[in-house]
């Protein structure tokens, strides 16, 4: 019938016996969590955050092999594109003064990464979506040269057949195609990692995903792309449909997105992984020689290499993460929802109203999300995205009457989610004084309903003002931003605007 079998490097053998390795890796996984082989607990948290490389103008830098060849640490990696990297805060355990350790040892990596860039007249900025990127900075040439992202991006556009349609409807409507997932990298997040015993995992995944609105309004700092303004947090959107394997008659249908929020409450981490095999055709079908059921058998731990990569290809906005540290295998939920920035202690202040919230939300008596459908969750996820601080959610109301309510986002934050995060971060053991200032951060961008992306939209807004056009506008506003990103003071503190022109002598 003159079917082409072969796509990339794998042919269709490849897939049957990586699907036949996958469901041994799931029947693996079910005797280790029956078996109650995983780590005891040990109150683990970890932070990865994604950056771009821009030049003095504010313009993007595709030079992230340079760049990281001269910090020359283990602590920075590649990313998709040229002008990404990645640093990885090493685990701490919560408790005590960790937030301000944590914020301590990120501004330390950052200001040696900014000098090591700034010897290549680049710099560090972190933000949700860099507002100076062009389309033409997000092709294919200018992915990373790493084997598994041309490995991935040559698959996701095998399966998909087709150009990735963009078409985000917002403040202003962008629409235009893509010949690859490069539209991805534009995507730079917080990822916020919590090691949980299997017999937690179903309540912190469940509370992360009920709360992921919440963090994305308060949070949001992504509203523009390739010169439009979108979204308030654009990352969503645009994750989705430039990773979409699925052509419109696949969406038609109800084809299951590779980016997205789930469409039901957990009872176990073994649900997550199940749905992912059952879903989701692997797209890298790369075979371990290890037999994870014989390495069972003989008392040892198996890697679920096959688990862990298809995994990885699903983009879960909270995924589940399984692996192995010193020979004990452990589960992870990582919280994807975040973007970067805008500075480290509104980084920080996230990431403290996030370990709280779902600490709290996890040990409630009674489970928010026996009362908050999921179908809600998910809308309300949505409405954080295209509407960040100002954003309104369907909420269970309090007291006995029940059933559900719309509130205002920020006054939901303030009023209900804000004390569970204290008490949260109380139970970890944290410190009143990391509690009280990380967690006050959050309360002021709520009373003064500001957050990166209603600074980025009101200083470009102002610019246009002035007389500058749009691209002038949004390369000052993307200066002016990692500007005040240095001097370290908390976005709600941010001025708006762009500082008044020196006058000229004369």
């Amino acid at each position: 019938m003159g079917e082409k079998v072969v796509a990339g490097q794998f042919d269709l053998s490849d897939r049957q016996r990586y699907r036949d390795k996958l469901q041994r890796c799931l029947t693996g996984l079910e005797r280790l969590l029956a078996e109650k082989r995983f780590d005891r607990p040990k109150n683990l948290m970890g932070l990865e955050i994604e950056l771009n490389l821009v030049g003095a103008d504010g313009m993007p830098k595709m030079l992230n092999a340079q760049v990281l060849e001269r910090i020359a640490s283990r602590d920075f990696q590649t990313e998709l594109a040229m002008f990404n990297l990645e640093v990885n805060i090493a685990p701490h355990r919560l408790g005590g003064r960790v937030f301000d350790r944590l914020a301590e040892e990120i501004r330390t990596s950052l200001a040696y990464a900014d000098r090591k860039a700034g010897e290549l007249d680049a710099a560090i900025a972190m933000i949700g979506i860099l507002p100076t990127l062009d389309r033409d900075d997000l092709v294919s040439s200018n992915l990373s040269a790493v084997d598994r992202y041309a490995l991935l991006n040559a698959q996701i556009v095998a399966a998909r057949g087709e150009d990735f349609t963009l078409d985000i409807d917002g403040v202003e409507h962008l629409v235009c195609t893509s010949k690859s997932i490069a539209p991805e990298a534009a995507c730079t997040s917080v990822q916020l990692h919590l090691q949980v015993t299997p017999e937690r995992f179903a309540d912190v995944w469940n509370a992360a995903q009920a709360v992921a609105a919440a963090q994305i309004a308060v949070g949001a700092n992504a509203p523009f792309l390739f010169g439009r303004e979108l979204w308030r947090e654009s990352r969503p959107p645009l994750f989705q449909q430039s990773t979409d394997t699925r052509p419109p008659e696949l969406q038609a249908q109800g084809v299951r997105p590779r980016t997205w929020f789930g469409e039901r409450w957990v009872t176990s981490a073994y649900d997550l992984f199940e749905e992912n095999r059952r879903y989701y055709p692997a797209l890298l079908p790369i075979c371990d020689d290890e037999d994870p059921l014989e390495v069972l058998d003989a008392g040892g731990v198996p890697r679920l290499a096959e688990l862990v990569l298809h995994n990885g290809t699903v983009y879960r906005w909270n995924r589940p993460v399984y692996d192995v540290a010193d020979g004990v295998p452990h589960l992870r939920v990582e919280n994807r929802v975040l973007p970067a920035g805008p500075t480290v202690t509104d980084v920080i202040a996230n990431a403290a109203f996030y370990y709280g919230v779902v600490r709290a939300l996890a040990e409630e008596p009674r489970p928010l999300w026996t009362r908050l459908p999921f179908e809600s969750a998910a809308a309300n996820f949505d409405a954080a995205c295209r509407h960040g601080i100002e954003a309104r959610f369907a909420w269970p109301r309090r007291g006995r009457l029940g059933g559900m309510a719309e509130v205002d986002a920020a006054d939901l934050v303030r009023e209900e989610l804000l004390p569970l995060a204290a008490a949260g971060l109380d139970a970890w053991g944290v410190e009143p004084a990391d509690r009280d200032l990380y967690l006050g951060v959050i309360e002021e961008r709520c009373r003064r309903r500001v957050n990166g992306a209603t600074w980025q939209a009101a200083t470009f807004h102002a610019a246009r003002e002035a007389g500058l056009s749009r691209e002038e506008a949004l390369a000052a506003t993307t200066r002016r931003y990692r500007e005040l990103t240095n001097r370290g003071d908390p976005v709600h503190l941010w001025p708006v605007g762009l500082p008044e022109p020196v006058p000229l002598g004369g």
